[in-house]
């Protein structure tokens, strides 16, 4: 008889040390918490309410269905990007990801884009109370005039109201992992339920044919207009990554984050629909322009009635500060990774985590910091929100191509096992895994992310520049990249020579 002991699985925190670090954030998140990490970033009340009139301008009802194909394109990332978690379970995922699967170097700009791209999507989240605050009630326009965030009045209390909230935001960074989670889960579900809400009473009330979303309507031709149209699916279905940049918090991560994240994108996919679909059979013209500037709170305050649709904007608020608070944990998470690899300035003071709190202090408050700096652009120009949404959602799309394309490049050199149907961890546990559809489906990830990203940061005049047509705005994206870019290799060339690599593997080592 057979009586040699089975060793007991290694714990999460033992899994961490195999890839040379040690348990320093406390790992104290379940699988709804980690659930609520990539929904909270997506946050479809937040950036569907924040975008819906941008793809209306221009696209009309029919940009109802630049919403399913780019939903199709993310859930292609997701699915490597779920892989990849299942076997990397580590903060500072699209970093971590990419530099295991081709160089540190590759890795460190991979990092280094993402992290830039997360804190300008935290001050353009904070900017979207304005289109939801003034509505509720004409007070929190705290800069007197016109509410528009397209106007200079609209703007500047854009900015005002946003840097209030990041103050908010930055607080619970520092407090603790526990309450972070805490607020984060309520949130979410307080947006789940107000979504469903919504859609429910939009239905109910709606005075349009589905035939509707067929009409094109906008500026420009159709082609043209439903590509700007699509930056409305685009500005909201990213985020979903943010399970896995929470990994070293989540208990039992290789199950939990691959799941979380398709669940994340799924969910918000669906709802996000529903919600721009029921909006549209229920606005009360399609054509006097208030659509094209209001958006969807014109929509529920018309539709709905005064004191409903003021009580479901409310509910919006929520979305949008607890999508605020998201965003900036994922950048602090992703600023932690890297700090504690040697391989951004300050590195010493970026990386030290509070035994107390389990929080990386220091990454809390830069990542604030930064975003309230860039949200004083709100200052100078009303165009500056538009190139602000574009400009960090462009680096986001960046970001995930840096993981998708050596993810690829391992699978053509057959050098990535993560295919393989048993692919398993080193305690046995079974990984999330593709199997053969893993290279189509990586290959048309790749090439989708590549296509929305030209199509993002194409410089076009009448839509980053329609006031002043200005040069710096139309621009401003391709001017940004540049500049991220360049900073990066001047930094590289003057402090991370022979350190970039810090203590992760070199090229190739994309075996689970």
């Amino acid at each position: 008889m057979d009586v040699t002991a089975t060793p007991p699985p290694p714990t999460d925190e033992a899994s961490l040390r195999t890839f040379g670090y040690r348990q320093e954030l406390h790992r104290s998140m379940g699988r709804y918490a980690s659930f609520a990490a990539g929904f909270s970033f997506i946050s479809v009340l937040t950036t569907v309410f924040q975008f819906f009139a941008i793809g209306y301008s221009f696209g009309g009802p029919a940009f109802f269905w630049t919403w399913p194909i780019v939903l199709a394109g993310q859930l292609l990332v997701a699915l490597c990007f779920a892989e990849l978690a299942a076997r990397y379970p580590i903060s500072g995922s699209i970093y971590q990801w990419s530099t295991r699967l081709s160089t540190p170097a590759f890795g460190w700009f991979a990092g280094w884009i993402m992290i830039l791209g997360q804190i300008v999507v935290v001050a353009a989240a904070a900017l979207a109370l304005q289109v939801v605050l003034p509505s509720i009630w004409p007070g929190f326009q705290l800069v007197g005039g016109d509410p528009a965030p397209t106007t200079a009045t609209g703007a500047a209390n854009a900015a005002v109201l946003g840097l209030i909230l990041l103050a908010l935001t930055t607080a619970v960074n520092v407090i603790d992992n526990r309450v972070l989670a805490r607020v984060n889960s309520i949130g979410v579900t307080t947006e789940i339920i107000g979504a469903v809400l919504i859609i429910v009473l939009l239905f109910t009330h709606a005075e349009n044919g589905a035939g509707v979303t067929f009409s094109t309507g906008g500026q420009g031709g159709a082609i043209g207009a439903l590509l700007v149209g699509s930056f409305t699916a685009a500005y909201v279905l990213i985020g979903f990554d943010s399970a896995g940049e929470l990994s070293e918090e989540t208990r039992n991560p290789r199950r939990v984050a691959p799941r979380t994240i398709l669940t994340a994108l799924t969910a918000a996919g669906l709802l996000g629909g529903l919600i721009i679909f029921a909006g549209l059979l229920a606005a009360p013209s399609l054509t006097d322009g208030r659509l094209a500037t209001e958006g969807l709170s014109y929509v529920l305050t018309s539709s709905l009635g005064d004191w409903v649709g003021k009580l479901l904007l409310a509910d919006v608020v929520v979305a949008i500060a607890v999508a605020t608070m998201a965003i900036q944990t994922a950048a602090t998470r992703m600023l932690f990774s890297m700090a504690r690899d040697g391989v951004v300035p300050f590195s010493g003071a970026l990386s030290r985590v509070s035994p107390r709190t389990g929080m990386p202090t220091g990454p809390a408050l830069v990542t604030g910091g930064l975003a309230a700096a860039i949200l004083l652009l709100n200052f100078a120009s009303p165009e500056a929100f538009l190139a602000i949404g574009t400009t960090c959602i462009v680096l986001l799309y960046l970001a995930y191509a840096m993981v998708t394309g050596p993810l690829l490049v391992q699978r053509l050199r057959g050098a990535w096992r993560g295919g393989a149907p048993a692919g398993t961890a080193e305690d046995g546990t079974p990984l999330f895994s593709m199997g053969r559809w893993g290279l189509p489906v990586n290959a048309l990830a790749f090439c989708y992310g590549l296509a929305m990203t030209v199509n993002l940061a194409w410089p076009r005049a009448e839509v980053y520049a329609p006031i002043t047509g200005h040069w710096f705005f139309q621009w401003f994206t391709l001017l940004f990249l540049a500049a991220v870019v360049t900073l990066g290799l001047i930094y590289r060339r003057l402090r991370l020579t022979g350190v970039a690599g810090g203590r992760l593997p070199v090229a190739n080592t994309g075996q689970a």
